[in-house]
């Protein structure tokens, strides 16, 4: 199980980078890849989209089922990962860098004091599994 020390998890399994320049990139970890199976379709945010910590903003299907995704901060859509409508498998492949679904820009108490470090999401992985 793949679980970059450099990014703060939320235990809905998705990840949130480091903030460069107010902009936070996020996706989904290994472990919720491989738990959904083959993803085939994805819905992204609208950009501009202003979302709270918490909120459902996107939707991954696989062969075995829907999922929805959730903000890991509270911010404002400013890119989403076109790419993945025509190859929403990179999310699978590449979880961590080519299949990261969308980019916020944060500000002030933004919610990152609630997200998990990696050894601490590694436990609830370990809980899941």
């Amino acid at each position: 199980m793949n679980i970059p020390e450099d990014r703060n998890y939320a235990a809905t399994h998705e990840w949130a980078s480091e903030p460069q320049d107010g902009i936070v990139t996020v996706g989904i970890s290994d472990f919720a890849q491989d738990q959904l199976g083959d993803v085939v379709f994805v819905e992204l945010p609208e950009v501009g989209a202003a979302v709270d910590a918490g909120d459902a903003v996107a939707v991954v299907e696989s062969v075995k089922t829907a999922s929805d995704i959730y903000a890991p901060l509270t911010g404002t859509v400013e890119e989403v990962n076109d790419d993945l409508e025509a190859a929403p498998e990179r999310i699978n492949e590449d979880p961590y860098g080519a299949g990261w679904l969308f980019r916020l820009r944060v500000e002030g108490d933004d919610g990152r004091d609630e997200l998990l470090d990696a050894d601490a999401y590694r436990s609830v992985c370990e809980e899941e599994a």
